[in-house]
């Protein structure tokens, strides 16, 4: 499939992207290559090859959740911008109307 400029142009739109001189014929070679190999993988047999759920049958070895009392209160204040008390402060950033 040929990718023209125009569909540069589209996909870049899309992706708030801007490609100019060099770096759109670059952008616009390597999207030929992906439909390419693309296009290459559609010629695989792959008739009788059962789809894959996981690429490996290693399974994740986790640690137990353990709840830890690493920081106090204070320490967690300590250098905290603004508090009151026992809370951080922040700004406000949603505004009630009403």
């Amino acid at each position: 499939m040929k990718i023209t400029n125009e569909k540069v142009d589209e996909l870049a739109q899309l992706a708030k992207l801007k490609f100019e001189g060099a770096s759109k014929e670059a952008i616009r070679q390597d999207l030929e290559n992906i439909l390419e190999m693309c296009e290459k993988l559609n010629e695989v047999d792959t008739v009788g090859v059962e789809p894959l759920i996981y690429m490996s049958t290693n399974t994740n070895i986790l640690r137990e959740d353990e709840v830890k009392q690493e920081l106090s209160h204070e320490e967690a204040l300590k250098n905290a911008p603004k508090k009151d008390s026992d809370f951080f402060r922040v700004p406000k950033v949603i505004e009630q109307n009403g």
